[in-house]
């Protein structure tokens, strides 16, 4: 093995911007809140961090949510200025919220050109609204979707539950993504958490179903990795790994790598999955 990691969801975000309760839950059973305080105050510090975790590169994962988090749309603005300190290796994700922009489309394109981000992020349990809203009440959605189309631009969609105060863990089912596939099938889709708890099955399927549909393991212990998605070597090439850290549950990335190399599949997969899936859904930034 190569030794090259990729964590493509680590959420290094402006705290400041936090809701009371979202800050306490992230921040419960953290020992380690002044140090990841201090990589989210100094990107250079965080690459160097990064260098110390056997890490290349990290997607630094931001999305507008006002209502649950705590986080303006202002955070967008943030996550560039972070990821400037090196875009190849602090792959910056942001999102248009489609209740809140005037213009969806013209804020996607502003945050791909103007503030150069690299992918997009859908929170449907923290963003109020499910991923295939458009076909409903949320028609400005899709323009959201069909920008990330044209310019062959990622969106991770969070799947699976989240824990979070006023989260509404039933928007996380990763079958909603299956529509958005289906009617946008040029569209790069990322499952964050592969759907993590109460949705694996699905969120295996909707991957292996539509070519351009990847699982991002984030979130999942790696000692329950092979629970969640069995046939995990058999799709490797469709799977990136991922921590969720600083999220609940994660202490180190460091460890979760550790323990992703221990698990029983090839190095083969195990390499794919660390570096090489990534390497292909973020070609520009390798």
């Amino acid at each position: 093995m190569n030794g090259l990691v990729t964590d493509i969801h680590v959420h290094l975000q402006p705290w400041r911007f936090l809701k009371p309760a979202a800050r306490a839950s992230l921040a419960h059973h953290r020992p380690d809140a002044e140090f990841i305080a201090s990589l989210i105050n100094d990107p250079g510090r965080a690459i160097e961090w990064m260098d110390r975790a056997g890490l290349d590169r990290i997607g630094v994962v931001n999305y507008v949510s006002p209502d649950i988090m705590g986080f303006p749309p202002e955070t967008n603005d943030w996550a560039s200025g972070y990821c400037a300190r090196d875009r190849r290796r602090l792959i910056g994700f942001g999102s248009v919220h489609p209740r809140y922009a005037r213009d969806v489309r013209a804020e996607a394109l502003r945050l791909l050109d103007d503030l150069g981000l690299a992918a997009f992020k859908i929170h449907p349990p923290h963003q109020g609204f499910r991923a295939n809203a458009y076909r409903d009440d949320l028609p400005a959605l899709a323009e959201l979707y069909a920008v990330a189309a044209e310019r062959r631009v990622p969106v991770m969609i969070h799947t699976g539950t989240s824990i979070f105060p006023g989260a509404r863990s039933r928007l996380g089912d990763p079958m909603d993504a299956d529509d958005v596939a289906v009617d946008f099938p040029e569209l790069v889709l990322l499952l964050a958490h592969a759907g993590r708890p109460l949705w694996c099955d699905e969120a295996f399927f909707v991957a292996r179903r539509h070519p351009n549909v990847y699982l991002d393991l984030s979130g999942i212990p790696p000692s329950r990795l092979l629970s969640c998605v069995p046939r995990l070597e058999e799709i490797a090439a469709k799977c990136l790994f991922g921590s969720d850290w600083p999220g609940p549950g994660v202490p180190t990335i460091e460890g979760n790598i550790q323990a992703f190399r221990a698990l029983p599949i090839s190095d083969r997969a195990k390499e794919q999955i660390l570096w090489g899936t990534a390497a292909a859904v973020f070609p520009g930034a390798t």
